[in-house]
């Protein structure tokens, strides 16, 4: 059995850095070391004082110190896992892409009065638990016990039960709808016979070189145009 050292340095890299970013955010907001106010999504701040951090900080504080935490970190370490390595595999530029496409189109909707919101790091974790569900539409999901259903209706479940608990709905959708735009433009319309539209820029991909994140990328297969396989998730990309 692996040390929690060796799990911790065999994780993939962009969901390793973003769940570490993620606990060490809400240690420093707890020890009051860091104040809560300079990290939050304050669009007075962006536009007027030019605060443009706040655009990139707010996405790393999941709450406090609580169960909710708990389950945002878990996600990040299971979800966001298990997509990097799986179906992002050798793809580290591509999923670095995914998880900036998210947070641009997660500010988007944070204008918007119904979804704004002060932090955007619950939508974005939400944004990746969709995306794994789509990936893995059939692997058989457990909650608490006491429901058993596939992972494609996951995100739904996961939003009856803010439902449920009183929590704000508001997040969970922005990720469902920054996460469902990007696997349309990406995956449901290329294997419909449509054009790639979103890809990877190449900025990205040379940041990822430079700095040498990740294994080295490989051209991976083209999808075939067979809309059969629309709904089944792409796992075959992980020797599925």
């Amino acid at each position: 059995m692996s040390s929690p050292a060796e799990w911790y340095n065999s994780l993939p890299p962009i969901s390793k850095v973003y769940g570490t970013l993620c606990l060490l955010t809400t240690v420093a907001v707890s020890l009051q070391l860091l104040p809560i106010y300079y990290i939050a999504l304050i669009h007075q701040e962006v536009f007027y004082r030019f605060q443009v951090w706040r655009l990139l900080t707010n996405f790393l504080f999941l709450g406090p110190f609580s169960i909710n935490f708990g389950i945002r970190l878990l996600m990040i370490a299971r979800y966001g896992v298990q997509l990097e390595s799986g179906p992002f595999n050798r793809r580290t530029a591509d999923f670095l892409w995914m998880m900036i496409f998210g947070s641009l189109m997660l500010l988007v909707l944070s204008i918007i009065p119904f979804f704004e919101s002060f932090f955007m790091g619950v939508s974005l974790v939400f944004m990746l638990l969709y995306v794994w569900s789509r990936e893995f539409p059939n692997a058989n999901i457990n909650i608490y016990g006491l429901v058993q259903l596939k992972a494609f209706y996951l995100p739904w479940a996961m939003l009856a039960m803010d439902v449920i608990f009183g929590s704000p709905i508001g997040p969970d959708l922005c990720g469902i709808i920054a996460g469902h735009l990007y696997y349309f433009l990406t995956v449901l319309h290329p294997l419909a016979g449509g054009k790639l539209i979103l890809q990877t820029p190449k900025w990205v991909h040379k940041i990822v070189a430079k700095y040498r994140i990740g294994a080295p990328a490989y051209n991976p297969a083209q999808p075939t145009n067979n809309t059969s396989g629309v709904f089944r998730g792409r796992s075959y990309r992980a020797g599925g």
